[in-house]
């Protein structure tokens, strides 16, 4: 997949996953930086399971997995 349509579809994870995760965010801005990592850290999880997101939808999906994955370890951290 193209590396900048990771970042956009990561950016918009991010923010959806801001909106899921309500009060556990980071500020619009905070919550896309995580959703471009968040995207990463998905497809590598999914990758590990033997699953791949194909197409936009699939790829928004993971990403968006992803990201709320890390806003709940990051959460955890920050607890901790």
């Amino acid at each position: 997949m193209n590396l900048l349509l990771l970042i956009l579809i990561g950016g918009i994870a991010g923010w959806l996953a801001g909106e899921i995760k309500r009060g556990h965010g980071f500020g619009l801005v905070g919550n896309i930086v995580v959703g471009i990592c968040g995207s990463f850290f998905g497809h590598f999880l999914l990758g590990l399971l033997g699953i791949y997101a194909g197409g936009i939808l699939g790829n928004l999906i993971a990403a968006t997995l992803g990201a709320i994955a890390l806003l709940a370890l990051i959460g955890l951290i920050k607890r901790a």
